[in-house]
């Protein structure tokens, strides 16, 4: 499509169908509400192509941010608007990246967003990068101070909630078998990232393996040929 849509009863036709089509509108029908919600409603991010007032217009947004990550194209007014970074961010915790610096330092946004998507600690503030409730509650450890990233008390409580968070540790740590045992309980794969000993541990791969059968490739060779390990794989 490449002639402008000029006739709003074609353009709402159209953008129905495939909300990017606001690319082709007017200027007027960019700047027209009922056009521009029936294409975020249809696809989030064609409120690229609305107007700039649409784009601070809150009942827009809102709906784009709900069927795609749209926060990156409002207005900076809405970008710091609590209501709609929370809408973006329960969805897709990364949109944490796009919300104001004051949003990024709000505990109950990022707190939202690190549940929904580890990795969106990356955007939180500083403040909250080294809050142990935060950084427990996403599990994105890569992300923390140093200082928690070796608090054995902080890395326990991550990989309970996302196993995988074993990867950013220590390799004292990843030796631990106390802060192994609680990752493979969540994610049996987070036994790729424990320590050679750890693997060859018969408790350790059990537990894993009861988590996640395809586990069993990261145990030790010895463990791999063990009937009582096989017999949970066959179950």
């Amino acid at each position: 499509m490449t002639e402008t849509l000029a006739d709003k009863t074609e353009a709402l036709a159209a953008v129905k169908s495939n909300g990017y089509a606001l690319e082709y509108a007017s200027d007027e029908l960019k700047a027209d509400k009922e056009v521009v919600m029936a294409a975020v409603k249809n696809d989030g991010g064609a409120l690229r192509h609305s107007s700039d007032e649409l784009k601070a217009d809150k009942e827009v947004v809102v709906m784009a941010v709900k069927s795609y990550n749209a926060l990156q194209f409002a207005s900076d007014e809405l970008k710091a608007d609590k209501e709609v970074v929370m809408a973006a961010v329960s969805l897709r915790g990364w949109s944490l990246r796009f919300a104001s610096d004051e949003l990024k330092a709000d505990k109950e946004v990022v707190m939202v967003a690190v549940k929904n998507d580890g990795d969106a600690l990356e955007y939180a503030s500083d403040e909250l990068k080294a809050d142990k409730e935060v950084v427990t509650a996403g599990g994105a450890l890569e992300n923390a101070p140093d200082e928690l990233q070796t608090d054995r008390e902080v890395v326990i409580a991550a990989v309970k909630n996302f196993g995988a968070a074993l990867g950013g540790v220590s390799d004292e740590l990843k030796a631990d078998k106390e802060v192994v045992m609680a990752a493979v309980k969540n994610d049996g794969y987070a036994l790729n990232y424990a320590s050679d000993e750890l693997k060859a541990d018969k408790e350790v791969v059990m537990a894993a393996i009861k988590n996640d059968g395809g586990a069993l490739e990261n145990a030790s060779d010895e463990l791999k040929a063990d009937p009582e390990i096989l017999a949970l794989i066959d179950d």
